[in-house]
């Protein structure tokens, strides 16, 4: 049985993850934590196989409670189940010393698999992410705009609004309109439609 503790801040996301998992007659949820904090607890309290970890959590990255992660519980495995796709974001979770990378939008077969290789020593990124990792992260287009910048614009062509990408990022919404409006200049974009064509054009959002 693979004993699996589930770490986002989203209670509905836990519930539905869990809900898909519990099916599986091999794997179990042991334990859920929506915080960095609670995360560290729960694996030392518990020492799950796999931790399925979000990046984006309160306060504190789940990239940056990679090692406190395995620092109490050291035969855990990790694997990111993220809404972030950029190739930055999935090397510094695995610099940081995750086993597995997969996006949220993932389905169950792909999702369950990660956890199977992950559990059994191996390592795992989803074949369109791992496919972004060997075109260098530092195209022409994109030269100008920083990573946070990155993250605001794929956000964006992502549908969601300034207030939501504050929650998503922990920064002001003045400071995603700020982030918003570099952007555009830096990008010579004029609308939402130019902004979610240049963002499908350079593999900061899938097409699907």
């Amino acid at each position: 049985m693979i004993r699996l503790l589930l770490v986002d801040d989203h209670r509905l996301i836990r519930a539905s993850l869990r809900a898909r998992l519990d099916r599986e007659p091999d794997l179990t949820t042991v334990g859920e934590a929506e915080t960095v904090p609670q995360a560290i607890q729960a694996a030392r309290t518990l020492q799950p196989d796999v931790v399925l970890l979000d990046l984006v959590l309160p306060r504190q990255s789940g990239a940056d409670a990679i090692q406190d992660v395995l620092g109490e519980s050291p035969s855990t495995r990790i694997l990111v189940v993220s809404s972030l796709a950029q190739p930055t974001s999935v090397r510094r979770a695995l610099a940081a010393g995750a086993h597995g990378y997969v996006p949220k939008r993932a389905s169950d077969t792909e999702l369950i698999e990660a956890i199977h290789r992950v559990a059994a020593g191996e390592r795992y990124v989803d074949p369109d992410l791992g496919a972004q990792l060997v075109i260098a992260d530092r195209v022409p287009a994109l030269e100008p705009i920083s990573d946070r910048e990155r993250d605001v614009l794929s956000l964006l062509a992502l549908g969601h609004t300034n207030s939501e990408i504050g929650k998503e990022l922990y920064i002001s919404v003045r400071t995603v309109d700020t982030h918003r409006a570099h952007i555009m200049r830096k990008l010579k974009l004029a609308t939402r439609a130019e902004l979610v064509l240049f963002a499908l054009a350079h593999g900061l959002i899938g097409a699907t």
